[in-house]
């Protein structure tokens, strides 16, 4: 759980662009934590936390692709129902925003990386925190997940 940077790199939509970017961090030996791709009509946005910045910065550069650095929340979560509910829940409490979200296949021992792009990311890691001890993992396993209604919009419920 902590800050990192999530790098945006805005590809060309065709063919190959992806896996050129994906294969040449590959040789580098760039590890990607998680990512997420978005899709427009002329480029792609891929977004994606690696295990080292500095070294990914430089195959973007060396492959002349532009490039934005962004502040995000990654949090390691166990891959279980719920959990990314209850995740979201907190921040909701705490009215912290979530602008986006993505998460990765599978982390270590059997967990998941959540990265979370939020309106105040100090204050998320601080109230989400790691330490299983913490009030907020207290809260996190204590409260029940909302209902469905109360994330409904009043006219929704009538269709």
């Amino acid at each position: 759980m902590g800050l990192s940077k999530q790098l945006s790199v805005f590809l060309e939509n065709k063919p190959g662009r992806l896996a050129n970017v994906l294969l040449t961090l590959a040789r580098d030996k760039v590890n990607i934590t998680a990512l997420t791709v978005m899709d427009s009509h002329e480029h792609n946005v891929l977004r994606f936390v690696s295990d080292e910045l500095e070294k990914t910065r430089q195959v973007l550069k060396e492959l002349s692709i532009p490039f934005a650095e962004t502040e995000v929340v990654v949090v390691e979560m166990r891959n279980q129902p719920g959990e990314l509910a209850h995740v979201c829940e907190i921040l909701a409490a705490e009215h912290i925003n979530i602008e986006y979200a993505y998460c990765s296949a599978g982390g270590r021992n059997g967990k998941t990386v959540g990265i979370f792009k939020v309106s105040n990311a100090a204050k998320a890691v601080k109230i989400v925190g790691e330490s299983p001890n913490n009030s907020a993992r207290r809260r996190l396993q204590q409260r029940p997940l909302r209902s469905r209604q109360s994330y409904q919009s009043p006219g929704a419920a009538k269709r």
